[in-house]
């Protein structure tokens, strides 16, 4: 079995002979056999046995040609070892019970117990490092996006109830960013020991800051955390989520290798704001794939054409994809990708 390694390559700013592609949430609701073992089970009780995780995570890998995995979890996994009781509802996402308001909830929480607590994914981690031939990505959730979910109890638009405690009470919520820091940075390295190739800090929800006060509140603990796990010498990957441009310039100093970008940034202006530290990562718009396959390539050219000018490239979406993606076309847009890239790279 040939072990591609182009992923690793482009993190490190090397040199590649295709252009490395993987879509965010690519093992989900647009593949038919997925939705398949959805209607028996859960997203947390797929995540509990680690056979039918791995099966999931693997499926993009055999159907797309993607030249990466990622673990097939979910952010708030880890929350549950710190004593968070919550369930993932249908067409809500994250729900908890109890939601954190207060000194003494915050104080309530355990340390995370990742053998005793996460054992399955450990496990789901380990069936993947076996079987794959290309690298696997693991991931956490960041503690803005993780306290956004515990502080208003379900997903928001306004996030009204965490930039209350945010302003309001500082020090409860600098404690919580404590707790939910170490947290990350425990599960992570647990990841890592188990057979993780790369792996990923997914702060969906930090662009609705203003780069002050997430320079404030935020980056304290996004630093703590990458320095926490800079002695691991796999690829690590901070994607700000989406609407987060206007933060790329707070970023220069932690100890990340990619960035991933959204679609409302460019390539060339992240490189920019980012002031070319970092390989970046991005940066199609999910919902250009609703188009004709002649403008979804159209859109990937300018992309590819972007990012090769520069070492540390890899393609991927702006955001994850959606349930009424077509598969079809997902295949069709790796191969492009594939193609066209190699035929640039042996040009230049």
């Amino acid at each position: 079995m040939t072990y591609n390694d182009n992923f690793i390559r482009a993190c490190r700013k090397q040199e590649i002979d295709t252009l490395p592609v993987w879509y965010m949430r690519q093992a989900g609701r647009y593949d038919p056999d997925y939705r398949k073992i959805k209607e028996k089970y859960s997203l947390l009780e797929i995540c509990a046995q680690p056979e039918l995780a791995a099966e999931v995570s693997l499926m993009p890998v055999q159907k797309l040609g993607v030249d990466a995995a990622i673990l097939y979890s979910d952010i708030m996994n880890p929350v549950a070892s710190l004593g968070v009781k919550f369930d993932i509802v249908a067409n809500v996402g994250p729900v908890i019970d109890n939601p954190i308001r207060s000194k003494e909830d915050v104080e309530r929480l355990r340390p995370i117990d990742v053998e005793g607590d996460l054992g399955h994914v450990l496990e789901t981690i380990r069936i993947l490092d076996r079987e794959l031939s290309v690298p696997l990505i693991t991931f956490a959730g960041a503690p803005f996006t993780i306290a956004s979910y515990l502080i208003e109890g379900r997903p928001s638009k306004s996030y009204i109830r965490t930039k209350e405690m945010m302003y309001g009470n500082p020090t409860v919520w600098f404690a919580l960013m404590d707790k939910l820091g170490e947290m990350v940075i425990t599960y992570l390295r647990a990841q890592i020991a188990n057979g993780a190739k790369a792996i990923q800090l997914f702060d969906s929800w930090v662009g609705a800051l203003r780069p002050a006060d997430f320079e404030k509140y935020v980056l304290p603990t996004i630093t703590k955390i990458f320095e926490g796990i800079a002695d691991l010498p796999q690829p690590k990957i901070y994607f700000p989520g989406v609407a987060s441009g206007e933060l790329l310039p707070c970023l220069h100093h932690i100890k990340a290798d990619v960035i991933g970008l959204d679609w409302r940034v460019s390539i060339h202006e992240g490189r920019q704001r980012l002031d070319n530290r970092f390989a970046v990562q991005g940066n199609l718009d999910p919902y250009v794939l609703t188009a004709p396959m002649s403008v979804i390539e159209e859109h990937a050219k300018q992309i590819i054409d972007e990012g090769l000018k520069k070492p540390g490239f890899i393609f991927n979406l702006g955001h994850g994809l959606f349930p009424e993606a077509s598969l079809e076309k997902l295949r069709e847009l790796t191969s492009y990708i594939h193609t066209y890239s190699r035929s640039c790279i042996a040009k230049s």
